[in-house]
């Protein structure tokens, strides 16, 4: 990969530690400022990296050292940061979504087309063995023909667990939008874009109580649909069901399913980068665990990052803005669906990202 990507880290929150143990691993990634709006947090993070400087959000992304940022503000800022580093000159990979909105996605993603700027945005799960392994299957023919799809999640609601979960319940929020992404980005990567959507959704309380830390048994409002199903389309004639529930109790399901004329895929949880896929063939007796055969071996957050860097102008990152885009829009629209009672065409597409074959990338010595 040649000198490292120089990083500055934007948003020090309580995902950033999950990227640090990629951004200190892996060879080829140099984290060199962070900047955060609590500079306790910003701070914090020299324990892990004692090089790096801390500095204001403005400096850093107009540092000359830095060459890509990575935007781990909360979502609401996920445009306007992205927006000022590529003006700045910067690479830009985000967390989940890209933006806030689907319009503010696709301005964030012109402006880095006009700058020829690379763009990337988790969630990279997808870059792991688990979905990888689960889509060569697919790719090798072992299902057959694709028919259909079924992704589920389901749980009670985070509150039960999470000290501050009102923006779980706010606009913006919602089962769909928080944990949507992983899915539909696995399920685009294994089966292709999505045209159509069509969407029911439900809300079972007006209220929530908070469950854990200092507001332990507060209320707090209920402002979004939080059960949320639909079939989607995709490019091709694949019809995938989802479910995104924060109101049910949970489910012996697996997370995804694929099936296909010839057998049917068990795909692991698309939250994790790896996990058995098991196959079940077509008159065969039971399920077998297919061998891991693609995927980056031992990833973590930030693999997607290693990716970019690795493409340079060979090809476009994996886990790329547009595939984020398009999440992001098929959501929106199948929301929209549930308001209006309509099947909804889908505006955005995207080409599937390569596959990975089989890998481990390199580590840093020591």
């Amino acid at each position: 990969m040649g000198q490292p990507l120089r990083i500055g880290l934007v948003g020090a929150g309580a995902i950033s530690p999950a990227y640090l143990d990629t951004l200190t691993s892996l060879d080829g990634l140099e984290l060199v400022a962070v900047a955060d709006l609590v500079p306790a947090r910003a701070r914090a993070v020299l324990e892990r990296v004692p090089t790096a400087r801390v500095l204001e959000v403005g400096e850093l992304l107009a540092a000359a050292d830095v060459e890509l940022v990575l935007n781990l503000t909360v979502p609401r800022a996920h445009a306007p940061v992205a927006l000022q580093a590529i003006a700045e000159g910067k690479m830009v990979y985000g967390e989940k979504p890209l933006a806030a909105t689907a319009p503010a996605a696709a301005e964030v993603v012109s402006a880095a087309e006009r700058a020829s700027l690379p763009l990337g945005c988790a969630p990279d799960t997808v870059l792991g063995t688990g979905i990888q392994t689960a889509r060569k299957a697919i790719d090798d023919g072992q299902i057959g023909t694709p028919i259909s799809a079924t992704a589920t999640m389901v749980t009670p609601g985070h509150e039960a667990w999470h000290p501050n979960p009102d923006f779980y319940y706010q606009p913006g929020g919602g089962p769909l939008l928080d944990m949507g992404p992983y899915y539909l980005s696995a399920l685009v990567t294994m089966l292709g874009p999505v045209v159509r959507v069509s969407g029911a959704a439900s809300r079972m309380r007006a209220e929530r109580v908070i469950g854990s830390g200092p507001r332990r048994g507060e209320v707090i409002p209920v402002l979004v649909d939080t059960h949320v199903t639909g079939v989607l389309e995709h490019q091709g004639g694949v019809l995938s069901t989802i479910l995104m529930s924060f109101d049910a109790v949970g489910s012996r399901a697996s997370r995804i399913e694929v099936h296909g004329d010839r057998a049917s895929l068990a795909v692991p949880d698309p939250n994790l980068f790896d996990g058995d896929v098991a196959l079940r063939r077509l008159g065969g007796t039971g399920w077998e665990i297919l061998p891991v055969s693609a995927g980056y071996l031992g990833a973590g957050r930030g693999y997607g990052i290693a990716d970019l860097a690795a493409a340079g102008s060979a090809r476009p990152p994996r886990a790329s803005a547009m595939l984020a885009y398009h999440v992001l829009e098929v959501m929106e629209r199948l929301l929209e669906s549930g308001d209006s009672g309509g099947r909804l065409a889908v505006h955005s597409t995207v080409e599937r990202p390569e596959p990975v074959p089989l890998q481990e990338l390199p580590k840093r010595a020591g």
